[in-house]
């Protein structure tokens, strides 16, 4: 089961097209066309079912998944790191900017040598592949040679993913062996980027490239103006951090004398293509804006616990009507699979409901109203964060690319427990949320070619 292109592929098929709940599609049939894009999803109970299901099968059309293993979409991880990959578990004991400094401009600074980023970034393209990742968002460095290694990578390995060359030169807040020289090289350098993924002979819509102003502290003024016209320009996505710390947000305040998104917004970074990292001190006007513009936030919780200072109010941002997605912020957070994501999502809106301080009262201890269940977490996993992309992506039918992630509950090595006898349907899909680990993960699609899994070859 390796190429599923001009296939149909039968089996169970669990997907959250939206956060109101996780649709079961038991003995589908997904019809995958040769571009690897589905043609169709054909419900047991429709009609039709038996006669597609018979005629696939007499052409040697019909591709049946293993009995117990089910399929989801393939995962989104809207905010990566990738030079940080070697730290990831590593100094998370420090506030967020004595880690840049100390740790982690350090480590992005080796990537002046090419061969070392091909190394890093090939073991990272891969194990997130192997995690279920299929659509990846990347910072890369300032290093424009490292970042084209990234772009080639993932090519050939065959992950979905959007791309960008860091910018960052304020004398400031950046070391003079780790910045951009000049206004003038981070833009130029955001323009060469943009043409090398475009005119790329192997890319064929599977690599974007993004506009990456790392944040607000690290950018002078000129940096945000230039990137702001390149992304109105080229129409291409926009990445950074906002409102991710109290120091961050700090900043913003006291130089700007406005918020992150106030001042993303006036040098023409928030817009529809814009992805927000973290958000977790916005305020309610800074949603509003956000929503305005059509920005969509990465809710990075397992980052979030360790550099955030606050629990992002992901509840309250749905509700007011912003796109979310996902995000594991390799390495501000300590592992690169997005299941783990879902689950700290899940943990992080519990405490933030029920409140951690035990000296406070019941009533005056958490915030009501801010759970969110495995549902939302899984939904925000695939096709919220399709939508934060404008990706057709992370959900089962037509027109979606057939990005998709086989789950084997029986696997060896796996940590999913399924009882016959016990467990219903719904049960299994929220263990797999709640406990798959990677050797679960059997197989990895995208757009209907194998690119990873620990399954063995068909």
């Amino acid at each position: 089961m390796e190429d599923v292109r001009g296939k149909t592929v039968t089996g169970t098929f669990v997907h959250a097209p939206t956060a109101d709940g996780v649709e079961i599609l038991d003995d589908a049939l997904v019809a995958v066309g040769a571009d690897g894009v589905i043609a169709s999803v054909i419900a047991s109970g429709d009609p039709r079912h038996a006669a597609l299901k018979a005629e696939t099968s007499r052409s040697g059309r019909l591709v049946s998944t293993p009995s117990g293993s089910l399929v989801f979409p393939g995962f989104v991880d809207l905010h990566i790191h990738a030079p940080q990959y070697p730290q990831l578990g590593t100094a998370l004991d420090v506030p967020l900017e004595v880690w840049l400094q100390r740790h982690t401009f350090p480590l992005e600074a080796r990537y002046a040598d090419a061969g070392f980023a091909k190394r890093i970034y090939a073991d990272l393209v891969g194990d997130l592949l192997d995690n279920g990742t299929t659509t990846a968002v990347y910072f890369a460095t300032i290093h424009e040679e490292a970042t084209r290694r990234l772009v080639d990578i993932c090519l050939i390995k065959g992950q979905r993913a959007f791309i960008g060359k860091v910018a960052m030169d304020n004398p400031e807040e950046c070391p003079p062996w780790y910045r951009d020289q000049s206004a003038e090289a981070a833009v130029s350098g955001t323009r060469a980027l943009v043409d090398y993924v475009r005119t790329h002979r192997d890319n064929r819509g599977l690599v974007e490239p993004m506009v990456t102003p790392r944040f607000v502290p690290s950018c002078t003024d000129a940096v945000l103006e230039g990137l702001g016209a390149v992304a109105k320009q080229c129409g291409c996505a926009v990445q950074t951090h906002c409102s991710e710390s109290d120091w961050q947000h700090g900043y913003a305040l006291a130089r700007h004398g406005m918020s992150d998104a106030e001042v993303l917004d006036r040098f023409g970074l928030l817009t529809r293509r814009t992805v927000l990292a973290h958000g977790n001190l916005l305020s309610l006007a800074d949603m509003d804006r956000i929503k305005a513009r059509g920005a969509g936030v990465a809710h990075c919780p397992l980052s979030n616990v360790y550099f955030s200072n606050a629990v992002f109010p992901l509840r309250a941002a749905l509700a007011r009507g912003l796109r979310v997605g996902l995000g594991t912020d390799i390495a501000g957070g300590p592992s690169g699979s997005v299941l783990d994501a879902c689950r700290m999502a899940v943990a992080a809106s519990r405490m933030l409901e029920d409140g951690v301080d035990a000296a406070l009262p019941p009533a005056r201890r958490g915030r009501p109203g801010s759970r969110v269940d495995f549902g939302v977490a899984l939904h925000l996993a695939t096709a919220g964060g399709a939508d934060v992309l404008d990706l057709p992506v992370g959900r089962f039918g037509p027109g979606c690319h057939f990005d998709a992630v086989l789950v084997d509950p029986a696997a060896p090595g796996g940590t999913v427990r399924v009882y016959d006898d016990l467990d219903t349907a719904a049960d299994i899909v929220q263990k797999i949320v709640f406990t798959a680990s990677r050797p679960n993960i059997a197989k990895v699609w995208v757009g209907g070619r194998r690119c990873g899994g620990s399954g063995p070859p068909a």
